[in-house]
């Protein structure tokens, strides 16, 4: 089908052979690289991420910030559920 300006724009826009057998390979291959970095980053919540700490740690420290444990009794409940 003719668009008026004399081209056949075909099924990619931009013509048929070498161009679309080097190309669309390439855009398919940056595009499942970028998802496989984007789902690994930190940020995402992938690989690079923190381990998440016990919720139990969390209000140990908020009880020993508040000072209603000693820093004995803090460091020996922070060994127990380290583990």
């Amino acid at each position: 089908m003719m668009w008026g300006y004399g081209h056949d724009w075909g099924m990619g826009g931009w013509g048929d052979g070498a161009f679309n057998m080097i190309i669309w390979p390439l855009v398919l291959v940056a595009l499942v690289i970028g998802v496989i970095w984007f789902v690994r980053s930190p940020s995402y919540g992938g690989a690079g991420r923190l381990p998440r700490r016990s919720s139990g740690l969390d209000i140990l420290e908020e009880r020993y910030a508040r000072g209603e444990i000693n820093r004995d009794e803090f460091l020996q409940k922070k060994q127990e559920i380290s583990g």
